[in-house]
């Protein structure tokens, strides 16, 4: 058996193991991420002490490795504190380098970031249609499409994994971000998350990459409230840190669920049929 925690971070669930003796599988992880077969969740994180603070690994559901999560990582902070491992602030070493978190409140958890870049103008065609969007790379890529008419009816499924996999995004492909810029500072996101292969309740990366589209365009100005699907909010910051450097910060709701035992069987999982 291994000893999980289940956290939310915004609507993104993750299952988190604390300092394990081994790693597991990608085939583990896509069993304990099968929702209605096993747990169910958007992704695993490896959370390990280190001398700097904590360091995790994280993986997408269908158990490749990504470089940067930010709602895993507000969740790997919330985690941390739950451990004793700080009081408030801690350093969490991921693959796309340490972040900074301070978690004051039972589940508020704010990251300060480095800003993201500046958004390219693309046009991806489908089906003869342009569809144009904004390419955003932070820690991990974005396809940002703003949508004027809102975002309750965008086709977030069916042209989401469409893009997903444009070749203009190469091999790993991309997340697409479905974006309405409501007033300057405020905006609703629906995303299609890729190792998820489907749409998520939030994506952090995502509402960073898409506030930096609207600031770059006019659109938004700092501080920015993001609606999320699952109904949290997100909100974007900023402030001049250390050197002078514009820093970005994300703040929201991330919070401890469940701390349990993974057992053998939710491992054991059927082959789907073939007309599946």
């Amino acid at each position: 058996m291994r000893h999980f925690f289940r956290l939310s971070g915004g609507g993104n669930d993750f299952l988190a193991l604390a300092e394990p003796l081994d790693d597991p599988t990608p085939a583990q992880i896509r069993s304990w991420c099968h929702r209605g077969l096993s747990l169910g969740a958007d992704g695993v994180f490896l959370l390990h002490r280190s001398p700097e603070g904590a360091r995790m690994r994280h993986f997408n559901a269908d158990g490749t490795s990504a470089e940067l999560c930010l709602n895993g990582t507000r969740c790997a902070v919330r985690l941390a504190r739950h451990l004793g491992w700080t009081d408030s602030e801690i350093v969490i070493e991921t693959g796309a380098g340490p972040i900074s978190g301070s978690s004051m409140e039972s589940t508020s958890v704010t990251l300060a970031l480095e800003r993201p870049g500046e958004p390219e103008s693309i046009e991806i065609e489908v089906d003869g249609e342009p569809i144009p969007g904004f390419r955003v790379p932070f820690g991990v890529p974005h396809f940002v499409l703003p949508m004027p008419d809102g975002v309750a009816r965008a086709p977030v499924a069916s042209l989401g994994q469409r893009l997903r996999s444009d070749p203009v995004f190469g091999e790993a492909g991309t997340n697409v971000d479905f974006v309405h810029f409501l007033h300057r500072d405020r905006m609703n996101i629906r995303t299609y998350e890729r190792g998820v292969e489907g749409e998520t309740l939030a994506c952090g990366t995502g509402v960073m990459a898409s506030v930096a589209v609207g600031v770059a365009q006019g659109e938004l100005e700092l501080p920015v409230t993001a609606l999320t699907r699952g109904g949290f909010r997100l909100e974007v910051s900023s402030w001049v840190g250390g050197h002078g450097e514009p820093r970005w910060g994300l703040n929201g709701d991330a919070r401890l669920l469940v701390e349990g035992a993974l057992v053998e069987g939710a491992e054991d999982l059927p082959e789907p049929p073939p007309w599946s």
